[in-house]
């Protein structure tokens, strides 16, 4: 999950709904109708009857962020899923004796030609643009930061690992996807401070406080939120990956190729587990599945590096690390507008959005899910619109430019 820019891109973040989170991308939802909410209940028996009756729950504050939003019902139905987890999850686990690792891909340090492998590497890498590195760097930074992630998923009510070694498919799912990941970032890591084009430094630094400042998915301890949130996030991650990888190939480092399209490859099985989990709740509760995923849209799917800092960029420049590095991502279409409003299409089109016959406060927030792309694709207009003249502007050498103290302080285009 971890890679890619921003879920949402920062020329368009915080547009399409009308609460916007931190960043700079920031146009869409203010005109858009927000779905209602429901209130919370929760499962009471009648002393006196010994029926079953909903009454409204407390609703749980922490930093004034809504917490532990799932309903007892709803919790129930996250429960029936426990079987679902050990009989469809696991099996899309890879075992560890079929799983590729990053030493495959890198220079082999007990070979009499070690040193000659590093060279050969240096000589390939030379040919990545600083732009493509400072999309590399921050995908890299990002899965670093795995423990948050896997933190997250262990807020999540129903399914979290409740002692750190429990035997529940949902805690062995989390531990195991958690392994798979890790080689993620231990690749790109060890691959980008072979090529000598980075200043490990800055980037250490960087990695160091983004774990240290976690992150806020807006999932409210909720596995409907949780699971859309991460459905989404895999797939922004597979594209990112991937968009990488074809870069690399064509700059002339398909080892960089391989190793990018191989963790986006990862990213995309991961894709389909969590989107098959979202399946089941929609199976099992249309109207719940449907409100959680209007729910994440109106909040936005923010990336899990939204706080990264080097303790260098903000003061160097006035502007956040995180949307200077997205800024970058856009303007060379690692990850893009289009990208985002292509995933929330995928996704519609995915849970049967569009087909399905609901009503209430439901069909509200399937109406709003469903016109959502759109408008997303309207922003993403003025989007290359902006991208076209800073092309214009790179040519007259006029583009706007910020130094990363991840390149030692070489300048990178912005859109």
């Amino acid at each position: 999950m971890a890679a890619t820019v921003h879920a949402m891109p920062t020329s368009v973040r915080g547009t399409i709904s009308l609460r916007a989170p931190q960043g700079s991308f920031a146009v869409i939802a203010r005109n858009a109708r927000k779905p209602k909410t429901f209130s919370r209940q929760s499962l009471t028996v009648s002393a006196k009857t010994g029926k079953v009756f909903a009454v409204a729950a407390p609703k749980y504050q922490v930093d004034m962020e809504v917490t532990h939003s799932l309903t007892a019902e709803r919790l129930e139905v996250v429960k029936s899923l426990d079987n679902f987890a050990e009989t469809e999850l696991i099996p899309m686990l890879k075992p560890v004796e079929k799983s590729w690792q990053p030493q495959d891909f890198l220079p082999s340090p007990e070979s009499p030609d070690f040193l000659d492998q590093i060279a050969e590497l240096q000589k390939r890498a030379m040919n990545i643009s600083d732009d493509h590195l400072v999309c590399l760097v921050g995908d890299m930074v990002t899965e670093e930061a795995l423990p948050t992630y896997m933190n997250m998923l262990n807020t999540l009510d129903g399914t979290r690992d409740e002692t750190g070694a429990s035997d529940t498919a949902w805690a062995r799912w989390t531990r195991a996807w958690t392994a798979e990941e890790n080689r993620h970032g231990d690749l790109l890591n060890k691959y980008l401070w072979l090529t000598g084009r980075v200043d490990m430094k800055a980037v250490e630094v960087t990695i160091q406080n983004l774990i240290g400042s976690g992150m806020n998915p807006k999932t409210e301890n909720n596995p409907y939120l949780g699971f859309i949130y991460t459905s989404f996030q895999e797939r922004a991650t597979k594209v990112s990956h991937g968009n990488t990888a074809r870069f690399a190939n064509e700059e002339g480092d398909p080892v960089l190729g391989r190793i990018c399209g191989t963790i986006a490859a990862d990213e995309g099985r991961h894709e389909i587990a969590y989107t098959k989990i979202v399946d089941q709740l929609f199976l099992r509760d249309e109207e719940g599945a449907m409100l959680a995923f209007a729910d994440m849209m109106k909040k936005q799917i923010i990336m899990p590096a939204h706080l990264m800092n080097d303790n260098q960029h903000k003061a160097n420049t006035g502007r956040d690390l995180f949307d200077d590095f997205s800024s970058v991502a856009e303007n060379v279409g690692v990850y893009t507008a289009q990208d985002y409003a292509d995933i929330m299409e995928h996704l519609i089109k995915r849970w049967d959005i569009e087909k399905r016959a609901l009503s209430g406060e439901a069909a509200e927030a399937q109406d709003y899910v469903c016109r959502l792309p759109t408008r997303v694709r309207r922003l993403a207009e003025r989007s290359s619109a902006r991208k076209k003249k800073n092309m214009l502007a790179e040519k007259a050498g006029q583009a706007g430019q910020a130094q990363f103290s991840w390149l030692f302080n070489r300048e990178v285009n912005l859109l």
